[in-house]
């Protein structure tokens, strides 16, 4: 490795014709901006050949190639290059689980599967369910099964406007419907819910790959290869390892291939109690976890009871929420995921031989009781028994399908390995895309990885959790942004704030309730969060703002589903939402949401600059989201891969008079001067006396430095930090923000004389 990785910055890659263009050239542009920074590898987004256009990278139609819109193989060298010259290495995101289909003629692979079908090279690369229907592949991708009959052939495709097919070897004569029924495919409308192959959760656009057969392995993984064997970078990020047949088995094939070196982290989402597997060979995971430790820090524990009230003037019992999301479960795997969970169903009676007309409803309400993605890593061998034990419990009407589902588990690893890969698909869709848009309490709280039932996260937990951390995953990611975050970190922090004020909060609202009703109170609570979190301190509402906040409100509902879906929108109702939310941005409640925003941006600040200089010193190796070094104010994707203004950011790390800024280049220049303290040293927490000393946080990382923050400061006592010490370790210690020098316990008003956050070193030796 060229250097050990201390810190990550994200760049969202992109070709021009999604839009805008951030290549290979334009990161290599910006090398000496991101040395100057402190950041000691660059973290890309994939950069294997995706669907053309494409604005993420994630739906990956040729793994066996570097992007010609990023910039090629040459591209990828020049950048690897010029970064390793500065010191600066190389970490990729790769995408193993899944491909792009929506564009069959542009996915070799997929393209000579429904060419040739099961005599196809590929036919096995791809998780397809030949035994569906006729045997055929089904891909539903029609608007209805009608559209058939307007297909044309053209020379040896099929085509039906934008889309384009195959045909096989000898099968071209007569009209598309007739050519069509030749096939090796059936293309049915999408509305039917059935589909021929395991998608990656509900996407029919994205086809799982069978990374479990070594020659998919090999073929996948021949260009990664290839960049590690000419050393142009220096570690991996997997996505969603969830999602593979073995997980545990890839992450060993990988490791192997990669060598004992290279840093890897895996996209493992995990539940509050759940532990990342220590049998994994990787570093860690990509940092939920520790975003919601961090960001929970800061939730005030007092405001819970009144922003529940709140919640429940909807006439929804918040007690009744987890409940309410195991139903969410169920139709998830019933519905979204009926397809995949009709192969289950057959899968398990082919292993059993036997039936049950209530199978389909045991797995669905298994399902809804597992609480974790996946089950079947070793350190979790107790879930799954829990999990049939409470089933059969709560519904004993199923205890005999339970026992067929627990015989087919046991004996056939084809339904185990579907049932969990079915597990994982079933809780992303319904708690991030359904009642994370739902739970409208505290959104900052409605995040990957978080627990909104869950209040915020107490010191003692927190520093727990490090200190747990730092024995056992030093090396894993830490991070407050990612391109799938439901809201970034400086929203996420706004809204926060909210839980010291929800008696306040609950008076505006009311106000602007009274002045602008929304449509409906449930989305009208969830929505007025959001506009609160990404309101403009100067009251300003520019095309962009408005434009963002439609988009954003369209997709709420939507993903809710409570009134309006993706597959069936009512548009009387999402007319009626983007009617109110312009009678906000253009009435009376505008002016009222900068004064608030106004009265509360000291406290906002505060808790911005303290989760990010948490973020960058806690155990772990932080990753700094790309733009998310001064304040963004972005919402979920596509809002979060928007331009990032680096001529601001350039100005901003030569005058360093921003406070983010301040903090970001602060701390990681201190990471790259003391790496030892950082990647080896322990966590020990700092305790603080006096009357504040709740409101205040504060650790130590080896013997060279401490860290403290300040929380919570909207009810500091009236005499502030009056009688609060922090309790220095013995020594010098000089404050790489304010230049201040302190020994001994030091008072908090001294400490946060000048910014709400300390980052100090040891300078006596």
């Amino acid at each position: 490795m060229t250097r050990p990785v201390l810190s990550t910055y994200r760049l969202q890659l992109r070709g021009p014709e999604s839009g805008f263009a951030f290549t290979f050239a334009d990161a290599e542009q910006l090398l000496d901006y991101f040395d100057e920074l402190g950041i000691s590898h660059l973290y890309l987004s994939p950069v294997m050949t995706a669907v053309r256009g494409s604005a993420h990278g994630y739906d990956v139609v040729d793994p066996t190639t570097v992007s010609a819109e990023l910039g090629g193989p040459q591209g990828l060298a020049r950048l690897s290059a010029a970064a390793h010259a500065r010191g600066i290495g190389l970490v990729i995101d790769i995408v193993p689980n899944h491909v792009g289909v929506a564009r069959p003629e542009q996915n070799p692979w997929w393209w000579d599967v429904l060419k040739h079908g099961r005599s196809s090279p590929y036919s096995a690369f791809f998780d397809i369910d030949w035994e569906l229907g006729d045997g055929r592949i089904i891909l539903p991708v029609l608007g209805s099964d009608a559209d058939v009959a307007d297909l044309a052939v053209d020379g040896e495709v099929l085509r039906l406007g934008d889309l384009v097919f195959p045909i096989a070897p000898g099968t071209g004569s007569g009209s598309g419907a007739q050519v069509h029924d030749r096939q090796h495919y059936r293309l049915v409308g999408w509305r039917n819910g059935t589909c021929g192959y395991r998608r990656f959760f509900s996407i029919t656009s994205l086809a799982g790959l069978r990374q479990e057969d070594r020659a998919v392995f090999d073929a996948w993984h021949a260009e990664l290869s290839r960049w590690i064997d000419a050393r142009l970078i220096d570690g991996v990020r997997v996505d969603h390892p969830d999602g593979l047949s073995d997980p545990c088995g890839y992450l060993q094939w990988l490791r192997t291939l990669v060598g004992p070196d290279a840093w890897i982290v895996v996209e493992k989402i995990l539940a509050v109690d759940e532990p990342l597997e220590s049998t994994m060979p990787v570093a860690g995971s990509t940092g939920y976890d520790v975003l919601r430790e961090i960001g929970g820090l800061f939730i005030d524990p007092t405001g819970e009871a009144a922003l529940t009230e709140l919640f429940e003037t909807v006439g929804v019992d918040y007690r009744a929420m987890p409940m309410l999301l195991i139903e969410q479960k169920e139709i998830a795997a019933a519905e979204t995921l009926g397809s995949e969970l009709a192969r289950l169903r057959r899968c398990m009676v082919n292993a059993t031989g036997a039936d049950h007309p209530l199978l389909s409803e045991a797995i669905v309400a298994l399902l809804g009781q597992v609480g974790v993605y996946r089950s079947d890593y070793p350190g979790l061998a107790a879930r799954l028994p829990m999990a049939l034990a409470e089933t059969c419990a709560e519904k004993p009407e199923l205890a005999q399908p339970l026992e067929l589902v627990a015989a087919a588990i046991a004996d056939d690893r084809e339904s185990a390995v579907r049932l969990q890969q079915l597990c994982g698909a079933v809780t992303a869709k319904a708690t991030e895309d359904c009642m994370f848009y739902r739970d409208a309490r505290l959104v900052s709280l409605n995040e990957v990885g978080g627990d909104p039932q869950r209040f915020g996260v107490g010191a003692a937990e927190f520093h727990q959790r490090a200190a747990t951390r730092a024995r056992r995953w030093p090396h894993t990611m830490t991070t407050l942004s990612t391109h799938d975050t439901k809201r970034g970190e400086d929203v996420r922090a706004r809204i926060g704030v909210l839980s010291q004020v929800p008696s306040l909060w609950a008076e505006f609202v009311a106000r602007w309730e009274s002045s602008v009703p929304s449509p409906d109170l449930a989305t009208g609570l969830f929505l007025w969060q959001n506009i609160f979190g990404v309101w403009p301190v100067d009251g300003r509402v520019n095309t962009a703002l408005r434009e963002r906040l439609h988009a954003y409100a369209e997709k709420a509902v939507r993903e809710a589903a409570r009134r309006t879906s993706w597959h069936d929108p009512h548009t009387e109702f999402e007319a009626a939402v983007h009617r109110w939310l312009d009678g906000i941005l253009d009435g009376p409640v505008a002016q009222q949401l900068t004064e608030l925003v106004t009265e509360l941006r000291p406290h906002i600040e505060t808790d911005i600059l303290g989760q990010k200089l948490l973020a960058l010193t806690v155990p772990g190796i932080p990753d700094v989201y790309q733009g998310t070094e001064l304040f963004d104010d972005s919402l979920v994707d596509p809002d979060n891969r928007r331009p990032v203004d680096y001529a601001a950011r350039r100005e901003a790390l030569t005058s360093l008079r921003d406070p983010k800024m301040r903090v970001v280049a602060a701390a990681l220049r201190m990471r790259g001067a003391r790496p030892d303290t950082f990647l080896h040293g322990g966590y020990h927490p700092i305790p603080a006396s006096g009357p504040a000393a709740e409101h205040v946080v504060a650790f130590g990382r080896g013997e060279d430095v401490v860290v403290a923050v300040s929380r919570w400061t909207v009810r500091l006592p009236e005499s502030g930090w009056r009688g609060t010490d922090v309790a220095l370790p013995a020594g010098i210690w000089a404050d790489a923000l304010s230049g201040g020098r302190h020994s001994g316990p030091v008072r908090a008003a001294e400490l946060f004389a000048e910014l709400p956050v300390a980052l100090l070193e040891r300078v006596d030796d």
